[in-house]
């Protein structure tokens, strides 16, 4: 087998033995063109002849295209559970065939090995367990031979890219904790993890675990030993973890795992222990972790859609080549802070407010979370700090210019924020005037006594004060209150006066995420609904929405922007024509192509009556968010968002997402940045992120400011602690190109003769650059296949058989929307 396979191998660089990031993207970018007419990889056997623990048989996956290309891979190791043997993970091989193929996941080789030690219940640990007096059952290095021994085979075998962010390794049961223990204790050797249905317990494993029974944990004659399985469980790893070398976890369990009988060990139920685990790992800096709970039991039924959906969530994480640098500043604390906007003002200076929970650059802080306005001048130096702070938990929703140089700030107290609302103890909406020197103009603090209620949103009203949107749960708009939550949108004058607060909303939690003024005196305000808003059907379980009002607070019209699954309007940008651009997500299908996804981001324009001009919903297969966005030249818009796939080149964790969109609806091409953690989002996916225009004095047309929350750090800083504040400036091209000119499909389009086992083919793949769904007809000599329904980014393939040893040079055509894409491929003999 090593001799077989090692011709595959090619000399390696020093920069393939130190390559990061991305070979493939998702939704988007094209794929390595698979080998085999049916688009499958290769499963093949092979053997480890020497290991601490001793000869490893395993099977191998190659991915389509392996035997042809010269690229290297990324690489996945699965480990069976306990009793199982290696072809247990066969299975999913049709899976992996489907998902390269489709472009869900990149290219990779997967190395399914097997575990015969300890009775087949070695629990991947270096046991130290002798075994019973006849010998029988000993322990051996099992962790050493897979982490050491298999993987620098493997990478001398193989066409793998040699570094941890190119490498996972999952298990189900116990190869589940196997993967745990690998992933969190051998970091320099693997970057995430595929934890299925894992058996961990905490503290210890409870009496009838088979933990306990096969010396996995053992030392000397006892087959299990408690201080031997502290050592090696995952809080101790955990404890131990180094933040510089993060790690991803993505943990699945089913709802009816095996329940113990005995109630003491209910919390050692795996389900229990699961939720444990995610709560307890995600809490670690340097690691990101995600949970999912499915329908059925201790079995496939589970691990094998668990497996799909892990693997594309670990996918977008592997790297094979350099990520590009995060060029971004880093602001905060050792506490858990959060961005709380950014506004650039008229003299080319920037506002910056900082939600800090802790001392910061000589802050000391007055309570809580306290809210900190940071005025700075065109070269970036700090003109003024402010405070808007109490012994309680003040934040800020964002920061717009105000009267005379000023700014205003709005967000929600839960102190005496004003001077007249002491002794208070629920959260109340603010808005406070800082001026051009620094000092506090005014504050006005508002809500009703006995209910929260807050300020998620604030624009400037173009006279020197701010409309603002949020919510309350009691009643302190002009009407009473219409259920959980209703949704609140108000305006607040130059000198601090509360002009006027509507309150509207339906039987469920209704919030305004969103306001913007419109240039002829009225104000846009949108966000989400629990039970549907008044006027507009209820069609899911949230609902987006907008609604318009006249300067003087009275209602135009509220449309719903909602499909019968989740939605929600997160930001708004008005254009100069007084349309306004709803951004946000949608699990259903809003756009023309319909749901691509988890979450999709969705952009709306409406027109000044409540008429939709376009809608354009855009994402990959996994969780994708527009939040906010940025007006630019032509009516263009820059929506931001946050994605967990790779709308660009995937980064790690959640990453921040930049999507230009012409004035028409047509989107431009994705930028996707942030740090190897979790950025603009937090750990319930609550979006932190906000954006401006960047000042005129920056002197770049099309440059936006960005703000949010971020848990790892830009290039050349380090995480001050929990999550930091991050400010970037980001330039855009507001020139998004249109549909395909005349003639011309909306397609990328490559053809290539190849062999297979003596025999020719023609293999032709079209990658839609379309907008929507489209159609594609693929044609050669020797066939013909239609695809029906490509969605944009993803591709349409067909590897055509010749039934013969070599095939003259030709053209392929792809064809959508009724033009014509001709390809030529050159002659090739298969001998």
């Amino acid at each position: 087998m090593d001799a077989a396979r090692r011709p595959h191998r090619r000399p390696r660089t020093t920069a393939a033995l130190t390559a990061l990031a991305v070979s493939a993207t998702i939704g988007g970018a094209a794929l390595a063109l698979p080998a085999t007419a049916a688009e499958q990889g290769t499963v093949e056997a092979g053997r480890v002849a020497d290991s601490a623990a001793g000869p490893i048989d395993y099977t191998v996956y190659l991915p389509p295209g392996y035997d042809d290309a010269e690229q290297e891979y990324p690489t996945l190791y699965l480990l069976h559970g306990r009793g199982d043997t290696q072809a247990a993970w066969q299975q999913v091989t049709g899976d992996l065939d489907e998902l390269i193929g489709s472009g869900d996941i990149q290219p990779m080789v997967v190395v399914m090995p097997d575990a015969p030690w300890n009775d087949r219940g070695s629990w991947y640990t270096d046991s130290l367990y002798t075994g019973d007096a006849t010998g029988a059952g000993a322990g051996t290095a099992v962790e050493t031979a897979f982490t050491r021994d298999l993987v620098a085979h493997v990478d001398a075998t193989y066409r793998t890219v040699e570094d941890r962010e190119a490498r996972a390794v999952g298990g189900y049961s116990m190869g589940g904790a196997g993967a745990l223990r690998f992933t969190l204790a051998h970091q320099d050797t693997f970057s995430a993890g595929i934890v299925l249905s894992p058996a961990v317990y905490v503290p210890q494993p409870p009496a009838d675990s088979s933990a306990r029974d096969h010396g996995g944990y053992g030392v000397g004659t006892a087959p299990f030993d408690a201080d031997r399985y502290t050592e090696l469980s995952y809080p101790t790893a955990l404890a131990a973890l180094d933040p510089a070398l993060p790690v991803h976890l993505f943990v699945a369990v089913g709802d009816d795992e095996w329940a113990n009988p005995d109630p003491a060990e209910a919390t050692h139920d795996i389900d229990f222990e699961s939720a444990r685990l995610y709560n307890q790992a995600r809490r670690v800096p340097g690691v990101t972790a995600e949970l999912r709970v499915l329908d059925g039991g201790h079995d496939w039924d589970v691990w094998r859609p668990a497996f799909r959906e892990g693997v594309v969530d670990v996918s977008a994480r592997l790297r094979t080549t350099p990520a590009a640098p995060w060029d971004a500043e880093l602001l905060g604390s050792a506490g858990d802070d959060r961005a709380g906007g950014i506004a650039a003002l008229p003299d080319g200076g920037t506002a910056v407010a900082l939600n800090l929970a802790g001392a910061w650059d000589g802050y000391e802080p007055a309570g809580g979370l306290d809210t900190v306005v940071v005025r700075r001048d065109a070269d970036g130096a700090e003109v003024w700090r402010h405070a808007v702070a109490t012994a309680a938990d003040d934040r800020a929703y964002g920061v717009v210019p105000g009267a005379d140089g000023g700014v205003l700030v709005a967000g929600y107290t839960k102190g005496d924020l004003d001077g007249a609302h002491a002794g208070t103890t629920r959260d109340d909406g603010f808005v406070a005037a800082v001026t051009a020197a620094g000092e506090r103009a005014w504050t006005l603090q508002t809500g009703d006594p006995g209910a929260a209620d807050r300020f998620y949103a604030v624009a400037p009203d173009g006279a020197g004060g701010a409309y603002v949107a949020g919510y309350t749960s009691g009643a302190v708009g002009d009407a009473p209150s219409a259920g959980d939550k209703d949704a609140l949108v108000g305006r607040v004058s130059a000198a601090g006066e509360l002009l006027w607060l509507r309150q509207v909303g339906g039987p469920g939690e209704d919030k305004a995420l969103a306001v913007a003024a419109s240039p002829d005196g009225a104000v846009y305000v949108g966000g989400v609904s629990g039970g549907g808003m008044p006027g507009a059907e209820h069609l899911g379980a949230n609902d987006g929405w907008v609604a318009r009002y006249d300067a003087d607070g009275e209602q135009e019209w509220l449309r719903a922007v909602a499909t019968g699954e989740n939605d929600q309007v997160s930001g708004l940008v008005v254009r100069s024509d007084g349309s306004v651009v709803a951004v946000g997500h949608t699990r259903g299908a809003l756009g023309e192509g319909g749901a691509l996804g988890d979450n999709d981001v969705v952009v709306r324009a409406v027109d000044p009556a409540g008429e939709v001009l376009w809608t354009t919903q855009v994402g990959t297969s996994t969780d994708d968010r527009g939040v906010t966005g940025v007006l630019g030249a032509d009516d263009a818009v820059l929506v931001v968002g946050t994605t967990y796939g790779a709308m660009g080149s995937a980064v790690g964790g959640v990453d921040v997402v930049t999507v230009p969109v012409a004035a028409d609806g047509t989107p431009g091409e994705p930028t996707q940045t942030g740090s190897r953690e979790r950025d603009g989002a937090d750990e319930w996916d609550d979006a932190n992120l906000f954006a401006a225009p960047a000042p005129a004095a920056d002197g770049r047309e099309g440059a936006a400011l960005l703000t949010g929350l971020t848990y790892g750090a830009p290039a050349g800083t380090a995480n001050a602690g929990a999550a930091d504040v991050f400010v970037a400036r980001v330039p855009w091209d507001a020139v998004v190109p249109g549909p395909s000119g005349p003639g011309e499909p909306p397609l990328t389009v490559t053809a290539e003769a190849r062999c297979l086992a003596g025999s020719a083919y023609v293999a032709v793949r079209a990658t839609s650059t379309a907008d929507a769904p489209v159609d594609v007809e693929l044609a050669t000599p020797y066939g013909t296949r239609v695809v029906a329904g490509v969605a944009p980014g993803a591709s349409a393939y067909q590897a055509f058989p010749v039934r013969a040893p070599e095939v003259p040079a030709g053209e392929a055509t792809a064809t959508a929307e009724g033009r014509t894409a001709v390809v030529p491929y050159d002659a090739l003999a298969c001998g």
